[in-house]
Parts: structure tokens; C-alpha cells; sequence
């Protein structure tokens, strides 16, 4: 792997490709029944229950962030406007003044999403986009030696690789940097390796600057422009539907996410339930083994999920391009808990404008773990959990 550190972004030249969304462990315990007198109740607001506070405009930037693949790379146009919207919203309100002037800027900064204008390097529009590495920036302001770091986190096994840079305040939001040094931390190794990046000979290539135009009052988001035009939104500490997310991208952590996620609404009962309605993705289900097409698109393993007024329901997966699947039939909510039956009746293939009908027929129950108006949680029959995301409401 071959990677430059430029203007506080990243490139690569060669990397891992990108996992599927869908995770398939090897084995998982089942979520325990026994501890609960019925399904955890649910919760819309998962943020004011957490010692993490936002604002409203914090919370809608939040939102608007939730189910974006590839810190950006992956946005739908519609995403692209909203995190955008909720990024201006911010940086108008200000936020705490003259951010490099108060030690709420230093520490360690996990970056969530980043733009890439015309400007950025192709290459480093790929690396940023690839989920299964994590990205951090690191900033250390009022040391004897000023730093700026780009982190990237392979896994906990493999190790990291951090690129530093020289760093000066110019003035109260803008950061000057120069990158000087870069190295490699392997579990497996007892030692660094530098990674040998003639900074040196860079000149200009190796320096740069970066504005902080939104610092939260708490000190837990950022919101930073780079020399580039490249737009940073970076966050110390991430909310429970972030983490979950970020679990299922690098594959690790999941079942803990959940249950970390679930665990707030325990016993606690909501008036207003969110609605299961709308148009879902399957984003990760513990239990894929040995199943047929058939089965898989029956039980909802794999694709999307279309809930419809009335409870018509209808599972979709796409086997190959023009080639779909389709299961049909209803959900009936359960009296008095948060569980639902359900039906398969019939199916279907469709092959571009033509479909042929399919004999598919299932049973199942599902309990409703959590949801709100992005992610749901269910456990089906076999003790299978699935997570999905909202992509629609109907």
C-alpha cells in the first residue's frame, strides 16, 4: 500500500476493496428473550437519552449523516443537499469563536464525511470513500510542538498508519500546516516504520491550511474547510446510531452496537411509535448460511424491504443486474407488544420489463428491538437480527 498525505486529505494507490454492506459473521449468540418480560420498547430520539448532547442543528446534521456509505463517497445527490444544508446551518450559527484559540479543538477527531470538489485527487476520493478503514486527525495545538495528524486505522489487528504535519495558528479559525514525517504502527511489529515520503522535496505539495468555520460548544463536532475546498465534518465521540453503522462497515463490534442501542429503550414505553412503513435496506443480518434464493428473498436475508399502509410487505433482492427477486405478503402487528406476524403468499422474478411468477410461501415473527426514523433493529425466527436503513417513508 502506497499512500500521500496532501492538503489534510489522503491517497492511496492500492487498497482493499470495498466490503458489502451485508455482514455475515461466523456465529453469533442469540439476543436473549428470557431477560425481558416483552420486546424493549421504542424510542425516536436516541441522542437525549446519551451523555452525548447536540443541538437541533447538531441534531440535523446528524441525521442527515446517518446511512451516508463512504463518508460522502456513496451520497445519493439528495444526501449530498442535506448534510450540505445542515453544514451551512452550522457554520451561520457560528459556534464557539475563534476555535483554535481554546483547547476544545485538540484531541483526537473521527472523520464522518468529506466532499470532493474537482479539485481533489481521484485517488484520494477512493481511499477516503473505503469504509472498512477508519480515519481520524488528530490535533495538538499548545505543545512545544504544534501537530497536525491524518491517522488511518486498518484494524485493530493490522495496526495504523499516522502522517504528521508542522502546525501554526495563523489567526482564530485557520490552522497552517506542512506535513513533515509519516509511519506505520503494526500490532505484529515492536516497532515504527517510517514511511519513506521525501517531504522534503515536496515543496509547496506538502504544505497547506485548514479553517475550522464550526466548532460545537461542547467540543464534540467540527466542521473544517481545507486548502482544496474540501469540506471535513469530524466528531470526537460518535452517538449509538453512528456506532452501529460504523460496527457493520468494518465488521467488528456489531453485536455490542446493538446492544448498546437496544439497551436505551429498555422498558420504556413511547407514545408514538415510529411507524415500520417505508422502503428499507438490509445493511446487516447475523445468519446467512446454506439458504436458497427462494428462502433468502422469503425471510428478507438480503436487499430491501418495502412496508406499505395496511401492512402489505414485499422483500426485494437483486441477483444480478436486471435480475430481481421478490417475495409478497402482509405484517400483523401483535395486541399490546411490539411484535409482529407474518406471511409470504407468493413471489416473483423479474428480468428486466418481463416477470415470472414464483411458488413462495413462509411463516415468520419478528420483534420489534428499536427503530426510529433511520434504523431499525427486529429479531426474526431462528433468533436472526437484522438491522436496516430507511431509505423512503412512505
Amino acid at each position: 500500500m502506497v499512500l500521500v498525505a496532501s492538503k489534510l486529505g489522503f491517497q492511496i494507490l492500492s487498497f482493499s476493496p470495498n466490503p458489502s454492506p451485508f455482514i455475515r459473521p461466523k456465529s453469533i449468540k442469540p439476543y436473549p428473550r428470557s431477560n425481558r418480560k416483552s420486546p424493549p420498547s421504542i424510542s425516536s430520539s436516541v441522542v437525549e437519552q446519551q451523555d452525548i448532547s447536540f443541538t437541533d442543528s447538531e441534531s440535523c446534521l446528524i441525521e442527515a449523516l446517518l446511512g451516508v456509505q463512504g463518508r460522502g463517497r456513496a451520497a445519493t445527490p439528495q444526501q449530498l443537499k442535506d448534510v450540505e444544508d445542515a453544514v451551512q446551518a452550522l457554520e451561520a450559527m457560528k459556534g464557539v469563536l475563534d476555535p483554535t484559540s481554546t483547547g476544545l479543538i485538540e484531541g483526537r477527531w473521527q472523520l464522518i464525511f468529506t466532499t470532493r470538489p474537482g479539485t481533489a485527487s481521484p485517488i484520494q476520493r477512493t481511499f477516503v470513500g473505503v469504509d472498512f478503514f477508519k480515519i481520524f486527525q488528530e490535533v495538538y495545538l499548545r505543545t512545544d510542538d504544534p501537530r497536525v495528524s491524518n491517522v488511518v486505522i486498518f484494524s485493530d489487528a493490522i495496526g495504523e498508519l499516522k502522517v504528521e504535519a508542522e502546525a501554526k495558528i495563523e489567526d482564530g479559525k485557520r490552522i497552517l500546516f506542512k506535513f513533515d514525517r509519516a509511519a506505520f504502527s503494526f500490532k505484529f511489529l515492536p516497532f515504527k516504520v517510517p514511511y519513506p515520503v521525501p517531504f522534503k522535496l515536496l515543496g509547496d505539495e506538502a504544505k497547506g491550511w485548514l479553517d475550522t468555520t464550526y466548532l460545537s460548544q461542547n467540543g464534540n463536532i467540527r466542521i473544517s474547510r481545507g486548502s482544496k475546498g474540501t469540506t471535513f465534518v469530524l466528531q470526537k465521540k460518535i452517538e449509538p446510531r453512528q456506532k452501529l453503522l460504523s460496527a457493520i462497515s468494518v465488521g467488528t463490534g456489531i453485536r455490542e452496537a446493538i446492544d448498546e442501542l437496544v439497551s436505551l429503550n429498555w422498558n420504556k414505553v413511547d407514545q408514538e411509535s415510529e411507524t415500520l412503513e417505508g422502503e428499507w435496506q438490509l445493511l446487516w443480518a447475523s445468519q446467512l448460511e446454506d439458504e436458497s434464493w427462494s428462502s433468502i428473498v422469503a425471510n428478507g436475508l438480503k436487499g430491501f424491504q418495502i412496508v406499505k399502509n395496511g401492512g402489505q410487505l414485499e422483500n426485494q433482492v437483486d441477483v444480478f443486474p436486471s435480475v430481481k427477486l421478490q417475495a409478497m405478503g402482509n405484517l400483523i402487528k401483535e395486541p399490546e407488544n411490539n411484535s409482529y406476524s407474518g406471511i409470504i403468499h407468493n413471489g416473483a422474478i423479474s428480468v428486466g420489463s418481463l416477470k415470472f411468477p414464483l411458488n413462495i410461501h413462509n411463516k415468520f415473527n419478528i420483534d420489534l428491538l428499536y427503530i426510529d426514523e433511520k434504523i431499525r433493529i427486529t429479531r426474526g425466527s431462528n433468533e436472526i437480527l437484522f438491522v436496516h436503513l430507511r431509505l423512503t417513508k412512505n
